[in-house]
Parts: C-alpha cells; structure tokens; sequence
C-alpha cells in the first residue's frame, strides 16, 4: 500500500512539473487560422443560440393557444351544465305545480 501511494504522489508531482514547463512559441500563422475559427465558431453558436430562441417562440404560442383553447372548453361545460341545471329545475317546478293543480282539483 505504501509503495502505491508513493508511486501514485511520484507521478503527481512529475506532472504537475511537466504542466509548469514553458510552450514552445508558436508560429503567428496559426494565430489567424484560430481566429478565422474562433469567428466560425461564434457564428455558429449564435445561429445555433438563434434557432433554440425561435423553436422556444413557437412552443410557447402553441402551450398559450392549447390553454386558450382548454379555459374556452371549460367555459363551454360550465355553461352547459348551468343550462341543464336550468332545464331539470324548471322541470320540477312544471311538474310540482301540475301535482299541486291536480291535488287541488280532487
């Protein structure tokens, strides 16, 4: 167990000895191809940032109309329940009257 730990902190230390040695200096050519990258990069991430903003536009249009259309469905129950509560009451007050006239008929 001690020889690992001890091989395990060796090869630690060389890298990190390793990462702290200088680059060699790089030719400026290079430079202007990253740049050129860099640029086309960008420009695909913001086309990329672009078309996620346009898809987002679209989905919240089509969850705004799907609630539009689910609050006017439940409008259109309630109303229809209220009209058919309406119904039945004004069925039973037609048929107690009926019963109260033919009581009062006998």
């Amino acid at each position: 167990m001690n020889k690992l730990l001890a091989t395990l902190l060796a090869g630690l230390f060389a890298t990190s000895v390793f990462a702290q040695a200088a680059a060699p200096a790089a030719p400026a050519a290079p430079a202007a191809s990253t740049t050129k990258a860099a640029k086309a990069d960008a420009k695909e991430t913001r086309a990329v940032a672009k078309a996620d903003a346009k898809e987002l536009k679209t989905d919240a249009k089509a969850d705004a109309k799907i609630a539009k259309t689910e609050v006017k469905a439940r409008k259109m129950k309630v109303k229809a329940h209220r009209k058919a509560a309406k119904a039945k009451a004004k069925a039973h007050a037609a048929e107690a009257k009926a019963d109260a006239k033919e009581t009062t008929s006998k």
